[in-house]
This record gives C-alpha cells, sequence and structure tokens, in this order.
C-alpha cells in the first residue's frame, strides 16, 4: 500500500486524475453497454437479425464521431469529454427509470451510445498526451489496465447483483443503469476538475477538424478491420452465448470477470513489450491471434448447431476460452493508436485522425451488423466467425507492410519542411 502511494504522489496531478477519469467511464460502460445484449432479449425479446439491426442507432454514433469531434475541436478534448459524460448519463438515467417503447429506447441509446464514442477518441488522445515520451506505451499499458480492472469490478457487481435479486430487467426500474449513471456523473466531476486544474489538453483548428491524409492509411485500413471485428466479438460472440447456449447475465458477468482480471495484468504486458519489440511485430501478434481464433469459433460454433458436438460440457468451455481469448484480442488493438501517434504529422492531426478512424470504424460497424446478422440466420452462425477470420488477413497484411521508423522520420522531414502529402 505505501509503494502504491508513492507511486500515486509521484505522478503529475493530471495522469492522477486521468486514472481516476478512466475508471469511472469503465465502471459506468460496464453497468450500461456490458448488460444490453440481455437488456434486449429479456425486455424486448429481439431476434438474432434484430440484435444486428440495433446496431444501427447503437454504432450511427460513432459514424458521427468525427463531425461532432471535429465541430467542438475549439473547445478542446476536455470540454468534449464534459459533454460525452453529460449525453451518456442522460441516456443511460433514462432506460433506468422508464421501460420504454422499442422506438422510443433507440433513441436514449443512441444519446447514451454518442456519448460513449465521442470519449473514444478523446481517452487515447488525452492519455497519450498525458504520457511521458519514452513511455508511451508503458503509460496506455496502465491506461489500459486501469479500465479493464473497473470493467472487473463492473462484471462482479453485474454478476452478484443479478445472481441475488439487486439488478433485473423484469423490474419497472432498472438499477443497473442508474448505477451506471452515478459513475458517468462521478466522470463529470472528475473532468470539471481536470478542466479547471490542466486545462484543455489540446484545442485544434476547424481547418483540421477532418483528416484524411495518405500518411494515415494503414491506420485508417486497421480502424476499418476493428469495425468488422468489434462486432464479432462483442456481438456475435456474445450472441453465441445468450442465443445459442440460452445463458443469463450472471454467465457474461463471470465470463467478463475473467477477462478484466487477466486484462488487468495482461495489458501492462503488452504496453511494456509495444516500447521493448516495436510496433510492427505486435502487429503481428494482434493479426494472427485475430485469425486464429475466428478460425476455431467458427469450427465451435459449426459443431454445436450441427450437433455434432455436444451443446453441453466441454464444448461449452471451448466458446468460453474462445470468448475470453477474443476479448483479450481486441485489446491489443490499442496499438494502432500509438502508432498514429508516432507517424502524425502534428498533434492536431492525432485527436482529428482517431474520431476520423473512429467514424470508419463504425461505418463499417453498422454494415457488419446487418450483414452478421443476415449471415447468421440465412447462412448459418459458424460463417460469420469464419467471414470475420477472412478479414482479418487485412491485420496481417498491415502488419507486413508498415514500416513505423521510417514512416515517423518522413512525419518528422514534412513538419520540418512544411509539406504535407495528402
Amino acid at each position: 500500500m505505501t509503494m502504491i502511494t508513492q507511486k500515486i504522489k509521484q505522478m503529475k496531478p493530471g495522469v492522477f486524475l486521468f486514472f481516476v477519469l478512466v475508471a469511472a467511464v469503465a465502471l459506468g460502460n460496464g453497468l450500461s453497454d456490458g448488460v444490453y445484449s440481455n437488456y434486449f432479449k429479456e425486455v424486448y425479446q429481439i431476434t438474432a437479425f434484430q440484435r444486428g439491426l440495433i446496431e444501427f442507432p447503437r454504432e450511427l454514433p460513432g459514424l458521427l464521431c468525427a463531425v461532432v469531434i471535429g465541430a467542438l475541436g475549439f473547445l478542446g478534448d476536455l470540454k468534449t469529454a464534459f459533454i460525452a459524460q453529460i449525453l451518456s448519463i442522460i441516456g443511460v438515467t433514462v432506460l433506468g427509470l422508464f421501460t420504454p417503447t422499442f422506438a422510443v429506447m433507440l433513441i436514449f441509446l443512441f444519446i447514451n451510445s454518442m456519448g460513449m464514442h465521442m470519449f473514444m477518441p478523446l481517452q487515447d488522445a488525452i492519455g497519450m498526451s498525458l504520457a511521458e515520451p519514452n513511455q508511451v506505451g508503458k503509460r496506455m499499458g496502465q491506461f489500459f489496465s486501469t479500465r479493464a480492472a473497473f470493467n472487473l469490478v463492473a462484471a462482479l457487481l453485474v454478476f452478484f447483483g443479478f445472481r441475488y435479486g439487486f439488478f433485473s430487467f423484469a423490474t419497472s426500474v432498472k438499477w443497473i443503469f442508474l448505477v451506471s449513471a452515478m459513475a458517468f456523473t462521478f466522470a463529470l466531476i472528475i473532468t470539471i476538475i481536470m478542466i479547471r486544474r490542466i486545462g484543455g489538453i489540446k484545442k485544434y483548428s476547424r481547418k483540421n477538424k477532418l483528416v484524411i491524409h495518405r500518411q494515415y492509411r494503414y491506420f485508417y485500413m486497421l480502424t476499418i478491420l476493428h469495425g468488422v471485428q468489434k462486432q464479432v466479438a462483442y456481438v456475435y460472440g456474445t450472441w453465441v452465448i445468450v442465443d445459442l447456449l440460452l445463458k443469463k447475465a450472471d454467465t457474461l458477468a463471470l465470463l467478463a470477470i475473467t477477462v478484466g482480471f487477466i486484462s488487468v495484468f495482461f495489458l501492462n504486458i503488452i504496453g511494456q513489450w509495444m516500447d521493448k519489440y516495436g510496433i510492427k511485430r505486435m502487429m503481428y501478434v494482434d493479426a494472427l491471434t485475430f485469425i486464429g481464433v475466428y478460425i476455431i469459433y467458427g469450427f465451435v460454433v459449426w459443431g454445436i448447431t450441427s450437433k455434432v458436438l455436444p451443446s453441453q460440457g466441454w464444448s461449452i468451455w471451448i466458446v468460453y476460452l474462445l470468448f475470453v481469448l477474443d476479448r483479450l484480442s481486441m485489446q491489443i488493438g490499442m496499438v494502432k493508436s500509438i502508432y498514429l501517434r508516432s507517424i502524425a504529422f502534428n498533434e492536431e492531426d492525432v485527436v482529428s485522425t482517431l474520431s476520423m478512424g473512429i467514424s470508419l470504424d463504425h461505418m463499417v460497424s453498422i454494415v457488419a451488423a446487418i450483414a452478421g446478422g443476415f449471415v447468421w440466420s440465412v447462412w448459418g452462425s459458424q460463417w460469420v466467425f469464419f467471414l470475420a477470420a477472412f478479414f482479418s488477413l487485412g491485420n496481417l497484411y498491415v502488419a507486413f507492410k508498415v514500416q513505423p521508423e521510417k514512416e515517423k522520420a518522413l512525419a518528422e522531414t514534412m513538419r520540418l519542411t512544411g509539406n504535407r502529402e495528402s
């Protein structure tokens, strides 16, 4: 405990406050976004195809992210993060207090999702701005590890809450969403403190609010591929457990607890490896992990649905293991943000390009969600995972093509000469 206290004292105030902010947002998201699949299933009795369609209003904020972040760029990162927390609070509070009609629910799901998606690029940009120049990978690993730790706390609350009846989707008031709103409110307070103590971090001009440059083409490709992989991991990987295996929220919470516990250590290690082995090698690890996990996932799901494998016993444990590995694989994706920062022409480009990446990611996510629901219903659930493995070959291509050191040197040359490749 003394060692932890000493480390906190050694931190810059902004870094410590950001750790607290990341923790609060992770807790809020874990208690809302983390249980939406069960909420949709138990309250609105949706099908797999409808689950895919719901992703349109849920992911549309991500598509709009570049425009919204760009329009608010004059405020600075922290003031924009303040607005993001307000939106998150409004959306999840209404879902907690009422059981609206399906159409109205989608509106407030959209509002909550807008806040959550706005914070995504800001979180990476603020974290990298606060990190020490020679320890970006390590510090980002710590930030991501903190997020994982509080996702774990959220998962524990979900598990015990649903298991012992503190939380339920059968009641008129969904208390889990109100607790989530409290976490976002605390995040809002921390954001206000950060604004007062360390300012707006960065403000960027309107002329740079939408950034599309050839220099960042591999980053854009990775974000597009992430859009596909994200839907498979968070929608259809979860739907295998909810719909095919008929498991409840407490089972998903136990899996989230497992992922969260491992992630606390795993993300610290990934951050250290990033500094030690470099971006290119970690991109290879990222790509090969996705390909392997989705190929095996496809065969196991095919085996269960075709009755070749039993729907109970060891085959379920394989699905659980793949679920955990898939979630861990998604977290290695922080390499793309660090890659972007290393090759960015200037600091202004980082937030704008991250925002554009989020928009591209979600443009693909919306299509992938709907297409995934169609593929699941018409071709069979295993083909969702086989196609994800095929698309993940794109990650392998990027890992082969990128030359981070050479691209960084090129960006530095362009910065010094004032030339800019577009």
